[in-house]
């Protein structure tokens, strides 16, 4: 079995990004998808409160509880040998007060399996992140785009566009990384913003929508692998179009099934001669009395 890519080792790839050792990760919320992710090298996988909108079908990831992220925690962790597993902490589970905090932290480590967090917030969420990081919980940090944010922010719109806005985000980061932050997820910001937030920290920057000058980069894997069609944000490269593969697929399925092609001969199970005859003779008493049934042969 793989050993298990461990929080220090994530950090200490900070050195090492710049060499072409750049940290891969994806969103993973199933032990199907898991498997897969975990099967292709990533270093992590974020069980993401995206969850709710590419799971669910929301339009925001408002709604999304403690107890579903745990839900799918535990179905991601209980197959992953390899990657880390990241327990997105959904909204109003950490903000209303440090010990909420400490505490719904705890049941996605202890009832989810994740073995960190990651949350939103720059540097009025740096007490928060500082006391889990003091209790043994290591914690993911999340700048720039916050999604929990949607309404405050107008929508999903990119940030730290005026000079303004940059430095406070770049102030966000320092504070989340000096509260003890292991590495901090930079979202939906201008690539040259990114770069001087991950030349400033001393922990790897995951970027999403944040160019390529980040430590590494992370994506929604249902983006990623072209599984929703109702959005194409401008920085998701499609690897795949299994939304339109699943679309024909099952088309051809539907076709084959209304013209008898399926199930053919090689997906269904015959049986001996004898047996065959016995239950024949079996319902012979019955087709006669019952017209209805048809012949037996």
């Amino acid at each position: 079995m793989p050993s298990k890519i461990t929080v220090p080792e994530l950090r200490a790839r900070k050195s090492t990004a710049g060499r072409g050792d750049k940290l891969a990760m994806v969103t993973a919320y199933d032990a199907t998808f898991a498997r897969m992710f975990d099967g292709a090298g990533v270093d992590a996988m974020l069980v993401g409160d995206s969850l709710g909108m590419v799971i669910q079908g929301g339009t925001s990831t408002l709604p999304v509880t403690l107890d579903e992220m745990i839900y799918h925690c535990r179905a991601v962790a209980r197959v992953t040998q390899r990657a880390h597993v990241i327990g997105d902490m959904p909204f109003m589970s950490y903000q209303g007060s440090i010990e909420q905090a400490l505490l719904n932290a705890g049941r996605l480590l202890k009832e989810g399996g994740a073995e960190s967090v990651k949350l939103e917030g720059g540097e009025e969420i740096a007490p928060t992140i500082r006391a889990m990081v003091r209790m043994g919980i290591p914690v993911m940090a999340h700048v720039g785009l916050m999604p929990q944010r949607v309404h405050a922010m107008g929508g999903f719109k990119v940030q730290g566009r005026s000079e303004g806005g940059a430095d406070s985000i770049l102030e966000d980061a320092v504070a989340v990384c000096e509260a003890g932050a292991y590495a901090v997820v930079i979202e939906g910001v201008p690539a040259p913003l990114a770069e001087r937030i991950t030349a400033a920290l001393d922990v790897p920057t995951i970027g999403i929508g944040a160019g390529v000058g980040c430590d590494g980069q992370i994506l929604v894997s249902y983006d990623m692998l072209g599984l929703v069609d109702t959005m194409r944000p401008r920085f998701v490269k499609r690897y795949e179009e299994f939304f339109r593969r699943g679309v024909e697929a099952t088309r051809s399925f539907v076709d084959e099934v209304r013209n008898g092609v399926f199930p053919g001969p090689e997906h269904s199970f015959g049986m001996p001669v004898e047996s065959r005859n016995a239950v024949a003779d079996a319902l012979a008493p019955r087709h006669a009395a019952n017209p209805a049934y048809g012949p037996t042969h």
